[in-house]
């Protein structure tokens, strides 16, 4: 029996029940996709009958004007008039939401459900409040052509029961909430720029009170000419002797109605302060000087310490501050149809000047007697080698004085040149550097140190209407020359700078200089930066504007270079980028950037062809022993290529380096870099490896400095002092601001080292979403890159270029070729399209 059982078990067919299908289908995944996408379409429903019922604004027990029928105007009707009013789409976007979670896509809902709540509650508060209490207090729920519709039931309820408790501080709680939610939130910054709206008013205030002026003039004259007619009617009989004086009056009366404003007698120009004299015989009683003149000339603005005699005619008033307008950026104003790199940061703020620190309040300025007590030493030491000279003229300067001397006729100039260690000797001077003679004049020029040395700040330079008013590409505003000017110099023109100088001398705050210059002057669409810092401390500061201003490689997390094998890899980038730029000249048939810019701006290039704006690329490289020590002629090539060609495509190299020796600073190196700057050097060795010639080893540090920009004469002058602090101001002002995001930053073209090995296999797995509608496009335009990509497919340039290399491993495109496209292998989109379902 148990065996017949058991044979009967075993025939009983084995299966699951219907309960229990039904039952395992309602935990499936199948199951929460349906309810998934009936939550969707519902929500795609009401989205239209609500729309329609505003739109429309049809009486409500008219449905069949709804574009979604009778049941489309009730669901309407029953969430917005009835219920949450225009909040209603809100109660749409968690329907959407939600039916996207069951279908199996992650998204933060319960976040997203709280801020759409609140939403709706204060849509309908803010509607209920305004068409209540500020239009009518008849409320009409089935009205739809006012903005009761747009209340609802819950608003009109909410709103009139705050009112019934804080009146019209109901409104004033509304916003407030609304700030708080958009500012804690959403994260929505305000920036509000202090010093412009301050002009403004100051601005306004002005006018207004010209214009009261203008109208009290008018009212003036004519109560005058009121006044004259009416003594010249009762004078109408007099005489002719009479007559003559009142001709003459009434004409100088006409002239002065005719023209109210004449014009002002024009102020004397400030005199420069020449005094003449000669040496105290009482001093040197044996040699009488009456036949040399002494000069001392000061440039507008400055002044001389003098507690015996005080310059009032050197007084001079301040000139009053420009706009903080960038002239700059007049061109893309105005005109409708140009195209305006700035509107990716629209918003965005330059710095101001508040910044930085005014470091010359603090200056001494030279007195008169130690000008003259250096004149006499000069003269005396001169005299004492049988050196005659008829004039001498003190110019002084922020850190050095010069003093022109005019040698007597028949003196040699090698002569004085000679007594350059005498002269330091008899002024007890750090040391002094004559110049025999001065480019451009009959003088021999001998700087001295001054007994105290000035700053120069950055704030002046920025501030100074050299500055503001420069016509450049790149300007930057090195410091102040012996005669107190500001040197501004174009990057542009120079193309590549030079420096060197040894520790302490003032060479990394030269470089911070040339930065903030050009921070101070620049949009970040108009300027990247690429910053190589193998000490990685000097250039740090600046890694809070990576998303404004610096320029990286694809994949690099840190903005600032500091790894000697990523040096390398950037400076192959440049180079790629380089070739890339002169390809776009020679399609857009121009010679430089600017004639570039200037037709795309225009509109007279095509983006869809690969043009684009093409932004100047400042590469600063600190510390170059070191990297030509680690790395030599990897690094040493390409920045000679780039320096030879990279100048009319708009990139530019500023090369530092503490050792100017001649196996640091080749020949190579110096043949492509025409513009030097030298701060103090240990040897004359070391200066004439820098600048061609001696001088710089008599500098006397602390910013003091010797340029020679392109060729032209050589200029001594005090750098510009900005300090740790400022920057770390300034980055964190530019920083804080909103910045490129992924897809629309700057990154520097892919390079491929010869020893990396790209994996050439393809994993399924890893492939990305964008993956066959990429093959699709690059089949179809049999043009392969990462940038149409980008363009096509609006993708991050990294996600863009691990595409490109997922096709490459696939077959459909060929490897990598530098700045050239890449080849595509598929000519077919059939064969493509089964490639596609091989894989």
């Amino acid at each position: 029996m148990s065996k017949k059982k058991a044979k009967k078990g075993q025939s009983k067919p084995s299966g699951k029940s219907n309960a229990v299908k039904f039952k395992e289908f309602l935990h499936s995944k199948n199951f929460a996709r349906l309810c998934g996408a009936t939550f969707i379409l519902f929500a795609i429903f009401l989205f239209f009958a609500i729309l329609s019922f505003y739109v429309k604004g049809a009486p409500i027990d008219n449905s069949r004007d709804n574009w979604m029928g009778m049941v489309g105007g009730w669901f309407a009707l029953q969430l917005t008039a009835h219920s949450f009013g225009v909040g209603a789409f809100g109660l749409l976007l968690i329907l959407f939401l939600f039916g996207i979670r069951l279908w199996g896509r992650k998204t933060r809902l319960a976040t997203i459900v709280w801020v759409t709540l609140f939403w709706m509650v204060w849509a309908a508060t803010f509607f209920g409040y305004i068409a209540g209490h500020w239009i009518n207090n008849n409320w009409d729920p089935e009205s739809t052509s006012s903005l009761e519709a747009y209340a609802g039931n819950m608003g009109y309820i909410i709103s009139g029961g705050l009112y019934k408790l804080i009146s019209w501080f109901t409104f004033i709680i509304l916003l407030f909430s609304a700030a708080a939610v958009l500012i804690f939130v959403h994260k929505v910054r305000i920036h509000i720029n202090k010093e412009k709206w301050q002009q403004r008013f100051a601005d306004w205030a002005k006018r207004r009170e010209l214009r009261r002026a203008e109208r009290a003039e008018q009212a003036r004259l004519k109560a005058e000419r009121q006044a004259e007619l009416a003594d010249l009617s009762d004078q109408s009989d007099q005489s002719d002797q009479s007559d003559t004086p009142q001709k003459d009056s009434f004409a100088d009366f006409l002239e002065q109605v005719n023209n109210p404003n004449p014009t002002p007698t024009p102020e004397p120009e400030p005199e420069v302060v020449d005094l003449t004299g000669t040496l105290d015989k009482q001093e040197t009683p044996a040699q009488p000087e009456d036949d040399i003149d002494f000069k001392i000339n000061l440039t507008e603005g400055e002044g001389l310490s003098d507690k015996a005699e005080t310059s009032d005619e050197s007084d001079l008033s301040d000139e009053s501050d420009l706009s903080e307008d960038d002239s700059d950026y007049s061109r893309h104003f105005g005109i409708n149809d140009l195209y305006d790199p700035h509107l990716d940061l629209g918003d965005y703020i330059m710095p101001s000047t508040d910044l930085l620190e005014d470091w010359e309040t603090a200056n001494v300025k030279v007195t008169k007697e130690e000008l003259i007590a250096n004149k006499d030493r000069i003269v005396q030491t001169l005299r004492d080698y049988g050196i005659e000279i008829t004039e001498i003229t003190a110019t002084p300067g922020p850190t050095v004085t010069l003093y022109k001397i005019k040698p007597a006729p028949g003196v040699r100039i090698s002569k004085i040149k000679n007594l350059e260690d005498d002269i330091a000797l008899s002024l007890a001077a750090l040391g002094i550097r004559i110049i025999a003679p001065i480019p451009g004049e009959s003088n021999i020029g001998i700087e001295v140190p001054n007994a105290k040395p000035q700053i120069v700040a950055m704030k002046t330079m920025l501030e100074s209407d050299a500055f503001k008013n420069a016509k450049m590409e790149l300007p930057i505003a090195f410091g102040k020359t012996i005669s107190n000017e500001v040197l501004v110099a174009d990057l542009a023109k120079m193309p590549h700078l030079l420096m060197a100088g040894a520790t302490g001398t003032g060479k990394s705050v030269g470089l911070n200089a040339v930065l903030a210059s050009l921070l101070y002057k620049k949009h970040p669409s108009e300027l990247k930066l690429v910053l190589v810092d193998p000490k990685k401390v000097e250039f740090s500061l600046y890694s809070a504007i990576d998303r404004h201003y610096l320029a990286k490689m694809p994949d690099e997390e840190e903005a600032v270079i500091t790894d000697t094998k990523k040096v390398v890899r950037t400076l192959n980038s440049l180079c790629i980028e380089m070739d890339t730029r002169y390809d776009l000249l020679k399609q857009a048939g121009v010679r430089k950037i600017t004639e570039y810019n200037d037709k795309f701006i225009h509109r007279r290039l095509n983006p869809e062809h690969g043009h684009r704006y093409l932004p100047y690329i400042v590469v600063i490289i600190d510390e170059f022993g070191d990297l030509i020590m680690t790395a030599g002629k990897e690094v040493e090539l390409p920045i000679a290529r780039i320096a030879q060609l990279a100048r009319a495509v708009g990139i530019h190299l500023i090369i530092a380096t503490q050792r100017p020796t001649t196996n640091i600073i080749t020949g190579t190196i110096k043949a492509n870099f025409p513009a030097r700057a030298a701060f103090r050097v240990t040897s004359g060795i070391d200066s004439k490896t820098i600048l061609d010639t001696g001088g710089a080893q008599q500098l006397i540090g602390r910013g003091d400095m010797l340029i020679s920009l392109a060729g032209k004469d050589m200029i001594r002058l005090q750098c510009a002092l900005i300090d740790t602090p400022e920057i770390e101001k300034l980055t964190h002002f530019i920083g804080d601001q909103r910045g490129y995001s992924d897809s629309n930053m700057f990154m520097l073209p892919e390079y491929l080292d010869e020893n990396d090995e790209p994996t050439k296999d393809f994993d399924p797995k890893q492939k990305d979403e964008f993956f066959n509608d990429a093959a699709r496009l690059v089949v179809a335009s049999q043009f392969g890159s990462t940038s149409l990509l980008q363009r096509k497919l609006q993708l991050g340039y990294n996600r863009a270029g691990r595409i490109i290399d997922q096709l490459e491993a696939a077959g459909i495109v060929g490897p990598y070729k530098g700045s050239k496209a890449r080849d595509v292998l598929i000519k077919d989109e059939v064969e493509l399209e089964e490639i596609l379902r091989n894989l």
